[in-house]
């Protein structure tokens, strides 16, 4: 069965080394896409991220991301994601195999998740939670522009931190 993404309650946050000292903290605006659920179990998941709706609260870092320098928005307007598999590892947790996709790149990913089991919602909705952490490299999707500073350090590290907060619903009837 078919469930929608609840954009207004759906969260997709990444973040990165910057100059090796700090963290910089991003996420993207505009999220679409489903899940299929069957048995009350999680078995699929199709989404969509506009590359435009990223958000670092800086307009120039975000305008660089956009560029052809990163994500070039204006080429490859969507990541993507098409989840295969979801391996139970205990209780609510899971490992999370599916296909990312970023600049027209498409490599497998396996992040860690916590699948909520459904639930009814005050309005006769059914509802579940999936959070997903994990890390990709960027450089695996051509996300290579960089500078080497002092001492070698990289003005932005290659090891990306992905976390996802999501809900989805099924509208009751």
């Amino acid at each position: 069965m078919e469930w929608m993404i609840d954009t207004s309650h759906t969260n997709v946050n990444f973040s990165v080394r910057h100059m090796a000292i700090s963290t910089v903290r991003g996420s993207f605006e505009k999220i679409s896409g489903t899940v299929d659920v069957e048995s009350g179990k999680l078995t699929g998941a199709d989404v969509d991220i506009e590359v435009a709706s990223v958000n670092t609260r800086d307009q120039n870092r975000d305008n660089h991301l956009r560029s052809a320098d990163f994500f070039d928005a204006e080429s490859h307007p969507h990541l993507h994601f098409k989840m295969t598999k979801a391996e139970p590892v205990r209780g609510e947790e899971y490992k999370l195999s599916g296909e990312l996709t970023i600049r027209g790149i498409t490599k497998p990913v396996t992040l860690d998740a916590t699948i909520s089991a459904p639930f009814t919602d005050p309005w006769g909705n059914e509802r579940m939670g999936v959070v997903l952490e994990g890390k990709i490299n960027r450089n695996d999707f051509e996300l290579k522009w960089n500078q080497v500073l002092e001492a070698g350090r990289l003005l932005v590290g290659n090891d990306v931190k992905i976390e996802v907060d999501a809900q989805a619903f099924h509208p009751k009837g």
